[in-house]
């Protein structure tokens, strides 16, 4: 339950309050500096130290400092990605606390155990929503509790049960990479299909690009650190 408190229950509630101070393509742009938590996390857990990783998180913040370049940082910006780091690194801890665990673990099927970890993530994102949730606000029509009930049960529910699964199948830097398959996706969807690039100046679209740029460099830097699988020869 622990773990799922931290990987959903705690992620969940610092992105979601990070809607608050950040527009949803920025929400989906800082959520990039996952993979390098858990390539961090797991190095951590296992006392090694690589120092590129650092240069990969320095420019990863580069990035994002880059994007309000020409501005003082506002208090608002600032509390939204320090929410979305949190958020970043409740999701990557918990990712690889549970391949770990499932590791030491192989006679347990991952439907055995998934019930403990969602309602570990069910008590701490209510207990959170007790303090920020606007309660007068609820969904007030069937559409609006369909797409609640998609979210919690399939997108959440599901989604998250394969993605752990797998997560306990793979290498931590197959695992990494995978954080990052549906950033752009995110960030075109934000921009071009819910209008916000109505709202974004060309200045603002040259540096979001630069930031993004910055953010790459990272992710490609990091990528070339992943230690390969390795090869176990079959006995003859």
């Amino acid at each position: 339950m622990t773990y799922g408190a931290i990987q959903f229950g705690l992620m969940y509630s610092c992105y979601m309050q990070a809607f608050h101070y950040l527009p949803s393509h920025l929400v989906a742009l800082f959520s990039i500096l996952t993979p390098l938590y858990v390539v961090l996390i797991h190095d951590l857990r296992r006392r090694q130290f690589t120092p590129r990783w650092v240069l990969a998180a320095c420019l990863s913040v580069a990035g994002a400092v880059a994007i309000k370049a020409k501005e003082v940082p506002a208090g608002d910006f600032w509390i939204g990605f320090g929410l979305m780091q949190v958020a970043g690194l409740s999701f990557a801890y918990g990712q690889v606390a549970y391949r770990d665990w499932k590791r030491k673990n192989p006679g347990v099927a991952d439907q055995e155990v998934f019930s403990l970890l969602a309602a570990g993530g069910a008590l701490t994102a209510l207990h959170f929503s007790l303090y920020f949730t606007e309660w007068g606000e609820l969904p007030a029509n069937e559409s609006q509790w369909g797409a609640i009930l998609y979210l919690g049960v399939v997108a959440s529910g599901f989604g998250f049960f394969l993605w752990n699964k797998g997560a306990a199948r793979t290498s931590p830097g197959t695992l990494a990479a995978f954080n990052n398959a549906v950033v752009p996706l995110a960030m075109a969807c934000s921009l071009f299909v819910f209008g916000e690039i109505d709202d974004i100046s060309k200045e603002s679209l040259v540096r979001l690009g630069v930031g993004s740029s910055l953010i790459l460099m990272a992710l490609i830097l990091s990528a070339k650190t992943f230690p390969s699988p390795s090869v176990t020869k079959p006995d003859h």
